[in-house]
């Protein structure tokens, strides 16, 4: 199997693979992946993960209320812990039934994660969507900022990150000088391309960056005769009328869409490593073929001009 090099992260000090092992649907999320996925294949999958070609996982409390941490954690105890050069994240969550994202609540959500997934320590965690309170809430004394450095002061959390949508909202996190570690995520595929001046602040600042999503939630390995949704919602149909177009294209150059959607974002400069969810063991080889599939110049110079116009971004 490919050997995938190993980059720095930002000036984290991590070093991982171009391609991340997302761990959203370990935890089975039928309602945002359309799926079921069982206890036993979540933790094979992350067996595979941790034995593949790729070290760098990343999860969140949140994800499938902690049964996804708590499938990798199951792994760890049947392989005997953390690989020596892995990296595993994960993210702290706000509480999904109050909406609580205080402090103190970033604190259970942490020390639930320790729990979950075995360890004592966590070498990186984000502040995941913070969009849901503002962020002079997110800033203010005894909010969940505070209580991540203070985790991080007391050796609980290595290096913090931060995990999100509106790009605007990301840049105001990263001028902080807090985090040294972005996921941006649906904002930089080939259909979508609003998070360009983040990931250029992102570098000049050293943090480094991970690009999630990068098929807009499924469609961009599905494609349009499967599903009509780009980033979780119904796609317009200039939006559709666009990846048809891709889909040609690529078709032409028999390159999967799948291939040409993750490369877009491995082989940018400015993208540390490329967040891709897995579901099943073997899913972890297909992606390895996908990162690696030879892509000529001609199909890149094709795809260009296919993106959606800016009224068509998230932002």
């Amino acid at each position: 199997m490919t050997d995938f090099p190993r980059r720095p992260l930002g000036a984290t000090g991590l070093l991982v693979t171009p391609v991340c092992v997302g761990g959203g649907p370990l935890g089975s999320m039928p309602g945002l992946f359309g799926y079921d996925v069982s206890a036993e294949r979540g933790t094979e999958t992350a067996v595979a993960a941790f034995t593949g070609p790729f070290n760098f996982l990343d999860t969140a409390a949140g994800y499938s209320d902690g049964a996804s941490e708590r499938r990798i954690g199951a792994a760890l105890a049947r392989i005997g812990g953390v690989p020596d050069g892995f990296v595993l994240a994960t993210k702290v969550d706000r509480n999904f039934e109050t909406g609580d994202f205080s402090g103190a609540q970033v604190r259970r959500s942490a020390e639930g994660s320790l729990e979950r997934l075995g360890l004592d320590r966590l070498p990186l965690v984000y502040l995941h969507d913070p969009e849901h309170i503002s962020f002079e809430e997110g800033m203010a004394p005894g909010g969940p900022v505070e209580a991540l450095l203070a985790l991080q002061r007391e050796g609980v959390i290595g290096q913090l990150g931060v995990a999100g949508g509106p790009v605007d909202l990301m840049a105001r996190y990263l001028r902080t000088g807090v985090f040294t570690a972005l996921i941006t995520h649906n904002r930089w595929t080939l259909v979508e391309q609003s998070a360009g001046d983040l990931l250029d602040e992102a570098v000049s600042l050293g943090v480094g960056v991970v690009n999630g999503a990068p098929f807009g939630g499924g469609i961009l390995v599905k494609g349009t005769a499967a599903t009509s949704k780009y980033a979780y919602r119904t796609a317009d149909e200039e939006v559709l009328r666009r990846i048809r177009a891709m889909e040609e294209a690529c078709a032409a150059h028999d390159v999967p869409l799948a291939a040409a959607a993750l490369q877009f974002s491995t082989r940018d400069p400015r993208i540390t490593s490329t967040i891709v969810g897995v579901s099943r063991p073997e899913r972890i080889a297909a992606t390895a073929r996908l990162a690696t599939w030879d892509i000529p110049g001609e199909l890149w110079e094709t795809l260009a001009p296919l993106a959606a116009p800016k009224e068509f971004w998230h932002g």
